[in-house]
This record gives C-alpha cells, structure tokens and sequence, in this order.
C-alpha cells in the first residue's frame, strides 16, 4: 500500500495573536475551539484563567470573540462548526491591557476610557457618565438593551498594569485600586451578561481585586482544562508534522514540554514555532523576558537554589498573589518558571510538590542567577562551557581548579555588600547553579537508605556524587569521608558506569574552597 504524502506546511503563525489573521493566512492552527465550547458549556459565567507570557492567551480571547460574534466561516473544519449555534450572535466588549506600559498612575485612567471608547465606536453606541466605572456599566446595559442579548465580556491581560510596577509596591497598589473600580461593575452588572471571561499571568485574591465577584471560578488548576492554552505532545505529532523532520523529536520534548496544570502536559507555543523557523534550540521564552524582579527577590530572600526545582506548596499558596505578600512558590509557578510535579491530598488541603518545566528554564534561570550569586555578567558563561568540556572528559580532579578560580574571582567588596553571600547555602548554591545551568539530571538531597546525598549529577556516562561542608579555615576531610562511610555510591552500582565521589569543602574565613577530594569507583563488571 503506498504512504500518503506528508501534509504540505503553513505558515507559522509568529506573533500572531488574532484568530482570523491565523485562519484567513493559511498558517497552522490547533483546535482549541472545542475546549472553548465546553468551558462556554459549563456551569456558571465567569471564568479566569492564569497561564504565564507568550502561551496563546489573547489567541484564546480572540477566538471566543469571533465565536460569540458568530462568524462561522473561520470555524470551517474546526470542533466548533458542528457544536456552535450559528443563528446566535452576542455583543462583545473585549479589553486588552497588553499593549504598552502604564508606569504612573494618571495614565491608567484614560488608558482604560480609551479602550472603553473604542469599544463603544465599535458597536455605534455613545458613552455619557463621566466616571470609568459607570461608563463601563452604561457601555454594558447598553449593549444589551441595543442588541437584545445579554453581553459578552472578555478582559485580555487583566493584571498587566499592576505588574508592570511590581517592583514598586505603591504604585502596584494604586494600579491595583484603579482596576478594582473596573472590575467591580461586572457584579452588578450580572443580569445583563452572557459569559465573562478574564486571562492574565498572575491570579490576584478576590479580597484585593475582585471584591464582591463571588461567582467568577477559578479554572487555572481545572485538569480539563490544563491544555486550553499552549500545545500537547499530539498536537505537534499531527499539525506540525511537516514541521518535524530534521529535528531530534526527543530533545524538543526535554527543551520545552513539561508545563502542568494537573492535566496533560503542555509546550509554550511561541518556544515551537521560533524553533520550526530557526531550526537551533534555544531559549526563546526565556530570552523575552529576563526575571529581574524574580532574581532580585530569590536574592533578598537568600533562596537556596538547589531547592528550587523541589519546593514543596499548597493550593492555597499557589493561588495567593497580591502586591502585599509575594510568596516565592506562587511567584515562580505563576510567571511559569516552576509548575506542577505531583499533587498530594490530605484532609482538607491540596499539596504540591513543583518542579521545573523544561531544560530551558531550568538551564536558563539558573545561568542568570549565578549572575547574582557572583556579581559579574560575564562571569558565569566561560565557566559553564569549561564545566561541560570537563564533565565530556569524566575529569573530576579538574573540577578543583575550575572552581576555585571562580570563587577567586569574586570581588571582596561584592561579598561584604552582597546578603546573599552570608549564609552558608551560598556556596552550595554556586555549585548547583553551574550544573543546572547545563540543563542537567540532578538529584538533590537524594535519599539512601544511610541518609541524604547533597548533590547527585547523572551525566557524561558517570555519576557525580557531591558532599557539601562549611568550614572555619582548616580543612576536615569529612565531606568524602561521609560519602564512603555511608555508602551513597551503591545506589548507582547498576547503572554501570564510573561513580565519582567529590568531597567540597568551603572556608568561610578564606572564601573559597578548603578541601576538594575525590574518589573514583570504576565500572566493575559482574
């Protein structure tokens, strides 16, 4: 029997967030409008949804706004040409706080009466009360009384202008006030809406924003919709087919599958297509947005790097969000570094056991934070192609020197003014960054059944054993010694390969390694 031809290939669809452009230009689309249904299906009318930058947010509110407005040819093929009542149509207010950025507060105001204003041209009504509040609650009731269905609310971004002044905690919270206002129409305004739906990064507690909007639910954590946003590994198996060839189908799955929402796994759309295009893994999602504020808090915060990729959250926190209380598990999981490994049910709580999602954040994040942790820039980037080349060549004893002449290299003043340099979890810090920022399998804290290794690589055909120990000046010898009197290599005796046991030693008074041994366990057949 003869193959069919493989599918012919579109246009990539880059940058392009309206679903007509999308439809209408040929480019490749995964049907989300089946999802899109089920959610407009289900019970009650307001939804929210949180998913990090750059995952198809405003592409979702796009569709819903054609949807509802019933243009059904741009449906043709799609789940929701057979499901959709065409002979319906609703009026849409959609508003999107993504295009620029609202530094100060007087510039919040008019920017959200120009939106109201161009919403309201749109559908040819005029706008009479003065404040923002009541001529978004007149743009509503109007709608409905004009077109005899209730109205369709989609707000796009809806958290953008508190976070852009994240860093600025008073004016995050006069940002915050001013969207309040907003906001609160939409409880009064209830009897004449259809379905709202709000999208954003970061889910703000109804206390602080929506106070009074008891009926919006929450389906950033719903398993059934965990793939309403962003692309499954079938997704790129069937649409982006012709797209695959030429590239190793196991390692785009490690570089950028791997976002949970306690549903099926998921890719960010816009690492995919800059990777059809440009054919070269690389961090794309990540190089759009560097995490200055993120690195700047895990710094103020003296965070433990290596506990990053194994914090441990309840439901509660991960949910918890305000410009007051910042907790470093919902930051992370929110703005996409950190997602969901496991959940654990106890009586009436929800834990989560977090991780991150892909090598090209764990690599990525942890290459800039050791730009922190040293105080240099440039610092980090010659030392972690030297680590590799070290790693490829199995020399262990190598490392000591590597090491060594990056702790040398720090300046004395950066430690004196540097707080994260004063605890003891620095320099183990330092250590697991430079692994991390390979994108490498590391185990950390991996129990035995004697105790606890620090740091286990699994890496370059071996098996990187590390014990961390803090000293005064004079070395002990005990971080080796602790590693063979406990026996940690034999957990890995069947993987076949060498074992390198590495005792480090760091002098807090001399700043810099005290001790460096190792052993290496070669492979012994049975």
């Amino acid at each position: 029997m003869t193959p069919l031809p493989p599918p012919p290939k579109r246009r990539l669809p880059i940058g392009i967030q309206t679903f007509r452009h999308i439809r209408e230009d040929g480019c490749y689309y995964v049907d989300k409008t089946g999802l899109a249904i089920d959610l407009i299906e289900s019970p009650g009318k307001a939804f929210f949804l949180s998913r990090p930058r750059r995952f198809g947010k405003s592409l979702l509110v796009d569709t819903l706004k054609e949807l509802f407005e019933g243009n059904q040819a741009l449906f043709t093929g799609l789940a929701a040409e057979m499901r959709w009542d065409w002979s319906q149509r609703y009026p849409v207010i959609r508003i999107s706080f993504g295009g620029g950025v609202v530094r100060q507060t007087e510039e919040l105001g008019p920017r959200i009466d120009d939106l109201l204003a161009v919403c309201a041209a749109q559908h040819d009504v005029t706008l009479t009360r003065q404040s923002l509040s009541g001529r978004f609650e007149e743009l509503i009731r109007l709608l409905h009384a004009q077109s005899g269905e209730r109205v369709v609310v989609l707000i796009d971004e809806y958290d953008k202008p508190i976070l852009d002044n994240i860093d600025r905690p008073e004016m995050a919270r006069e940002m915050r006030e001013g969207l309040k206002n907003l906001y609160s129409v939409l409880k009064d305004a209830d009897a004449h809406l259809k379905f709202v739906f709000l999208t954003g990064v970061s889910k703000f507690s109804k206390v602080s924003l929506f106070s009074g909007l008891n009926h919006l639910t929450d389906i950033t954590l719903d398993p059934e919709y965990s793939a309403l946003c962003g692309y499954t590994d079938e997704d790129l198996d069937t649409v982006f087919a012709p797209e695959l060839p030429g590239l190793d189908r196991d390692e785009i799955r490690r570089w950028y599958n791997g976002y949970n929402w306690l549903g099926e796994s998921v890719y960010n759309p816009f690492d995919v297509l800059l990777l059809f295009r440009k054919r070269r893994f690389k961090p794309y999602w990540f190089e759009t947005g560097t995490p200055t504020f993120l690195v700047k808090l895990l710094t103020e915060r003296r965070q433990f790097t290596p506990d990053l990729g194994r914090l441990m959250a309840p439901e509660t926190l991960l949910s918890t969000f305000d410009v007051d209380t910042i907790p470093t598990e919902a930051l992370m999981f929110q703005a996409g570094y950190l997602t969901i490994a496991s959940e654990r049910a106890r009586p009436g709580r929800t834990d989560f056991q977090l991780k991150y999602p892909n090598q090209e954040v764990q690599a990525s994040l942890n290459d800039v934070l050791l730009q922190s942790l040293s105080g240099d820039l440039s610092a980090p980037g010659p030392q972690i192609s030297r680590l590799w080349d070290l790693l490829e060549a199995g020399d262990p004893l190598a490392l000591r020197e590597l090491f060594h002449a990056f702790f040398a290299s720090i300046p004395n003043d950066w430690y004196r003014n540097s707080p994260i340099a004063q605890y003891e979890g620095y320099w183990a810090s330092i250590f697991y960054s430079h692994f991390a920022a390979l994108g490498l399998d590391i185990r950390v804290e991996d129990t035995t059944n004697k105790g606890r290794i620090d740091m286990v690589v699994l890496t370059c055909g071996a098996v990187w054993i590390f014990e961390f120990k803090v000293v005064e000046l004079v070395p002990e010898g005990k971080a080796l010694a602790q590693i063979q009197a406990k026996g940690y290599a034999e957990k890995y005796r069947d993987r076949g390969e060498p074992i390198h046991l590495i005792g480090v030693e760091f002098s807090r008074e001399a700043r810099n390694l005290a001790a460096f041994e190792v052993e290496t366990l070669p492979y012994m057949p049975a």
